[in-house]
């Protein structure tokens, strides 16, 4: 037997597992699942040592790679990202269940009474780069949302990664659930992502998480649904009317934070207004935090902005690196979000009431924010405990992506004896 075959008969395999352990998991009771995930946060936190020590033979691994330091950032795990891991679990396992929820309800003149009910997706595939948390946070909300999962991680954190997911079947075996209900492909080559895209007899939804490369090549060679996002190319505007300390707060924050996740911005858009007073203050404080600025010409003349070129608009940097470009008004701004923007999360800075309704209501990103910084678009920070990614299009799951959206529904139709006329 060749590699590719091998590679074919094991990912036949974990889908096997998959779908049986799906069936067994819609039904698991709510009491469960919250156990199941309880336990295995106790299990990350208990071998928190050897999942560090796994992290640091990852660390080695993507530095031989080559990986940029944004990256690398993503890849690390200390004790306190590991807490949040914990903490996200928790938060999970303490959310309502999903499954059975009545959506909506009504009565028909015909006497049927009509229920629109969630239910789970079914198997749900998850590819993701660097980020070891994508394990806990992807296993977590499936196992929540009665999906069975199969994760694949990249090559880069793969010992991290065996690691976190040790945890969680061990919390499935101690909830007494199937532990193939959460499966971590056993293998770097990247054979069996192709394998995975074509699984239509298995896996009812994929999820790429991670860089443009990554998610378009599964947008383009998937036969399975997909929910995607392909770039978080984050605007914010500062504009004429914006409050300087709230401006100064939200750029630094938003760039500077984590440069390496799809919330950080990217570009920033300053009122002409505002370029000499403001817009000045911000860029020279971002310089002055180690952030390349490349600017366009009028804001050239601040001292440390580097020339933008063409190729600035519409860049993913997922570094210390910002365009940043002067707009005649919110009209402008959003003119050029609509241009260079990907629909993920824009920001605008302003006490105009009328200029924020604009800029909400002419937009049409997953995520829009006003006098708020961009790091906050996570699904932690939105209350669901953790998500398994930002999606970008607009059928059935949009903006952070947590155990709800992880679900379909079903219509339960109660008659007493209705029949048609």
């Amino acid at each position: 037997m060749n590699k590719n075959e091998n590679i074919t008969s094991l990912m036949a395999d974990i889908g096997a597992r998959a779908k049986a352990a799906s069936t067994a998991l819609a039904i698991a009771s709510a009491e469960r699942k919250h156990a199941a995930l309880i336990s295995a946060a106790e299990n990350i936190w208990k071998t928190r040592e050897d999942i560090l020590a796994a992290n640091a033979e990852d660390l080695i691994f993507g530095r031989e790679k080559g990986l940029s330091d944004a990256m690398m950032d993503r890849l690390m795990l200390d004790e306190s990202r590991i807490q949040s891991m914990v903490d996200g679990l928790r938060s999970v396992a303490e959310q309502a269940d999903p499954v059975g929820e009545v959506i909506s309800e009504w009565e028909q003149p015909s006497g049927l009474n009509i229920r629109r009910v969630r239910t789970p997706l079914g198997v749900i595939g998850v590819i993701y780069e660097s980020r070891p948390n994508v394990t806990a946070d992807a296993g977590a909300l499936c196992l929540k949302a009665g999906n069975a999962v199969i994760l694949r991680g990249g090559s880069e954190g793969f010992n991290s990664s065996r690691a976190i997911h040790a945890c969680l079947q061990q919390g499935l075996r101690d909830a007494g659930l199937p532990e193939d209900a959460v499966q971590l492909v056993p293998t770097r080559d990247r054979a069996a992502v192709s394998e995975m895209l074509k699984m239509t007899n298995v896996i009812d939804v994929i999820v790429p998480r991670g860089g443009k490369g990554l998610v378009g090549l599964v947008q383009e060679q998937a036969r399975v649904p997909v929910f995607a996002h392909l770039e978080g190319i984050v605007h914010i505007y500062v504009d004429e009317q914006a409050d300087p300390e709230k401006a100064l707060k939200i750029v630094l924050n938003a760039k500077t934070r984590r440069t390496g996740i799809c919330g950080a911005a990217e570009c920033l858009l300053i009122h002409e207004k505002v370029v000499n007073t403001i817009g000045q203050g911000v860029l020279r404080a971002l310089i002055d935090a180690g952030v390349e600025v490349r600017g366009d010409e009028t804001l050239q003349s601040i001292e440390g902005v580097r020339p933008a070129t063409a190729e600035d608009w519409g860049c993913e940097y997922l570094d210390m690196i910002i365009a940043a470009k002067t707009v005649t008004g919110v009209d402008d701004a959003i003119e050029h979000i609509r241009s260079y923007g990907s629909n993920h999360t824009d920001c605008i800075i302003t006490e105009d009431a009328t200029a924020v309704q604009t800029f909400m209501n002419h937009l049409d990103s997953a995520i829009l924010m006003h006098n708020a910084s961009t790091q906050f678009a996570d699904g932690g920070e939105f209350g669901m405990g953790a998500e398994i990614g930002i999606a970008t299009g607009k059928m059935h799951a949009r903006g952070p992506v947590g155990a709800a959206q992880l679900t379909s529904f079903k219509y339960l139709v109660t008659g007493d004896g209705t029949v048609r006329a």
